[in-house]
Order: structure tokens, then sequence, then C-alpha cells
């Protein structure tokens, strides 16, 4: 019961960000009755195929998320200002190169998000995916610091899974 709320929950906070229809007018009731019946519907087949659970509806890491996806947001504008700054010297002085980031998630869920995470991120493009590590190009040396990969895993970890052991 709780799964099959939250899911409808979040099918319509979805709905509403994503149509940005906020009223109720005429023009709109069509509309507004065709996302009810699909609510209704993806629902009641969740229902019906017994895969409403801790997996298909992954509700409690959903802060860690929302905190994840507003640093990231900071991260992609800091990066972007960086860039800009880069390419608009007078003497374009880059230095493109790939660097091996080395990568302990514990799912396969977070290693595709720090992937994506990367890639995302301007100046910086995961181009390979191994058990290990990942292969990054990134625009400019001053985008390889360890460290940065090392928080951004940390914090992927983190909010695919809604906790951290610590070793």
């Amino acid at each position: 019961m709780v799964y099959g709320l939250g899911l409808t929950a979040v099918l319509v906070v979805l709905w509403l960000v994503l149509s940005g229809s906020y009223t109720l007018s005429g023009d709109h009731s069509i509309l507004l009755v065709m996302t009810v019946v699909s609510l209704a519907a993806t629902v009641g087949l969740a229902v019906r195929m017994r895969i409403l659970d801790r997996e298909t509806v992954p509700l409690a890491p959903l802060l860690p998320l929302l905190t994840y996806w507003s640093w990231l947001g900071r991260e992609i504008v800091a990066a972007n200002i960086a860039v800009i700054r880069l390419i608009m010297k007078p003497d374009v002085d880059i230095e493109p190169r790939l660097v091996r980031v080395p990568v302990d998630l514990r799912s396969g869920l977070a290693r595709c998000v720090f992937a994506n995470s990367i890639t995302l991120t301007p100046g910086t493009v995961t181009v390979d995916i191994e058990n290990d590590g990942f292969l990054v190009h990134a625009l400019d040396n001053s985008f390889t610091a360890p460290e940065g990969f090392a928080e951004m895993a940390l914090r992927t970890d983190i909010a695919s899974d809604g906790k951290r052991e610590e070793a």
C-alpha cells in the first residue's frame, strides 16, 4: 500500500514538473483526464504484477538523491564557468588528457550514475567503463583532480543507496 501511494505521488510530481500545466481550465480537462487514467493504469498494473517493492519504488533514498542532484547542479555550473574561462583566454592553452579513475562502488546503479555524472560535468567525458575504473577524457589537467572524482564517487554511492558503510 505504501509503495503504491509512493509511486502515485512520484508520478504526479513528475507529471506536474514535465507538463507545466497547473490549471484546471476547460482547455486542459482532456489532459487531466488522460493523466488520471494513465496514472491509475500504471499503478494498477504494477499492483497486479506484484512488483511494488523497495526496488521498484525506492522511496528511502529520495532525500539523498535530491541532495546529490543539487550538489551535482552546483558542480555543473562551476565546471561550466571553468570551461568558459579556459576557452575564453586570448591564448587557448588546453591540455586534453585521458585519466583512469578508480571506482569502488557498491552497486551497478551507483556506477552508472557516477559515469553519467562525470559526462554531465562540462570538461569531462567517461570514455570507457571497466571493472575497476573508468577511463575519462578531460579537457585540461585542471579537471583531473583525484579528490574531485573521489568526492563525486562517495556522493554517488550515498545517493544510490542512502547510506555508506565505513571500512
